[in-house]
This record gives C-alpha cells, sequence and structure tokens, in this order.
C-alpha cells in the first residue's frame, strides 16, 4: 500500500472536558453539544452512525437524526430496509456522532422502538415533495437491474402523484430510548475525557471512564 496510514495522526488540543462543566441531565448536555455542533457549522450535525444487528451478522450505516427530547432521539427510514428488519428481531441499537473537528464523540446506546402513525405521518409531510416521492419510489436495500429502474419509477410517481403525497405505509420513524450516553472529549496524548451517563430506575448517574 502506499498510503502510510500509521502518520496520519494529530494531537487534540481543545479544552478538555470536566465533570463540573457537565449537566445532570444527559438530554440538555447533548442539547449543548448539538449547539455548538450547529454554531461550528459542521457538515449535517445531525448525521449518526447507526449499528443494528441480528443473530448473523451487525451492520452501520448513516442515518439523520430528525428530533429528540428526553424520551429518545428519533429517525425516519424504510420499514422494510435491513435496518428496519434487523431492529424487528433486536430493538438494541447504538448511536455514534462523530464531530472530529470539535475533537467530540457522543456514543449512544439504547432500545427502539417505532413512532406512531400520526406522528410519522406529520413529519412526511414537513419533507420536500421530491423527498417524498423518494420514499415511494426506493424499495430500500433490495437488488436493482440499473439506476435507470429507479429513476423510471420516480418519473412515473410524479404522475401519480398530481398533489399531495401521502406516507407509505412501509416508512416511518424510530425512537431510540438510551440506557446509555457517553460524551468524548479528545485530550491531548491521547488521555482523552469520557463520560458516560448510564439509565437507573429513576435516575442518571455519570462516571469518568478511562480513555
Amino acid at each position: 500500500m502506499s498510503v502510510d496510514l500509521i502518520k496520519l495522526r494529530r494531537e487534540y488540543c481543545k479544552n478538555g472536558l470536566k465533570f463540573c462543566q457537565l449537566n445532570a441531565d444527559p438530554f440538555l448536555q447533548f442539547e449543548a453539544w448539538m449547539s455548538q455542533a450547529v454554531e461550528a457549522q459542521l457538515t449535517l450535525p445531525n448525521a449518526m452512525s447507526l449499528a443494528s444487528g441480528n443473530a448473523d451478522e451487525i451492520s452501520l450505516r448513516t442515518v439523520l437524526l430528525k428530533s429528540f427530547d428526553e424520551q429518545g432521539f428519533v429517525f425516519f427510514t424504510n420499514y422494510q430496509s435491513k435496518k428496519a428488519l434487523q431492529i424487528q428481531q433486536n430493538s438494541n441499537v447504538a448511536l455514534l456522532f462523530s464531530w472530529l473537528d470539535l475533537e467530540r464523540q457522543i456514543k449512544i446506546s439504547g432500545k427502539v422502538e417505532k413512532l406512531s402513525k400520526p406522528q410519522s405521518e406529520q413529519y412526511f409531510a414537513s419533507r420536500p415533495r421530491e423527498s417524498q416521492l423518494g420514499a415511494w419510489a426506493s424499495k430500500q436495500s433490495s437488488n436493482l437491474s440499473s439506476r435507470q429502474e429507479l429513476l423510471d419509477k420516480f418519473a412515473a410517481l410524479k404522475l401519480e402523484f398530481k398533489s399531495a403525497v401521502p406516507k407509505p405505509d412501509f416508512w416511518g420513524g424510530y425512537r431510540v430510548i438510551p440506557i446509555s450516553i457517553e460524551f468524548w472529549q479528545g485530550r491531548e496524548n491521547r488521555l482523552h475525557d469520557r463520560f458516560v451517563y448510564k439509565k437507573t430506575a429513576n435516575n442518571w448517574e455519570i462516571q469518568r471512564l478511562a480513555p
């Protein structure tokens, strides 16, 4: 290989993270960091890696966080996709936000539940028309004979739906209900700061982890 990955190094030199700086509520801590990521004009700060799996395979892909509150973290997808089929078999998932320009990461582990149909319909109605049509056109994760097959389907749907585009029954939202949320801040000499919030019966406990 001509690329020497061993020499690809950078030192983390931002301010670090102290226990006294953490909010007792992990969702408020997440909101603070997300706000800073948006203010820093990172490319798609709401992009997150989603890991799911079943007895045979673990899969990873990027999805977009569309909302969050004290109940959990919400994304939308095709209910017939590979991720959805894995979630149906195993509701345990993990999320990762990687904001390397801020020398930060957030890891979330939890269980998934489906959003209600009205909640999914409300978000679907807010999407651009072309994105709505795209949800209908794509049989996500299935084999395509060519890109033209997808484009032809999209063109046909444009003619079929001349006005409002309804939400497909096979498309909607999921909420990840966290059981742990870890905040990682890069530090010099790889002595990073890591704090994990773990859900207890009535509260969240915070622990510092070794890097």
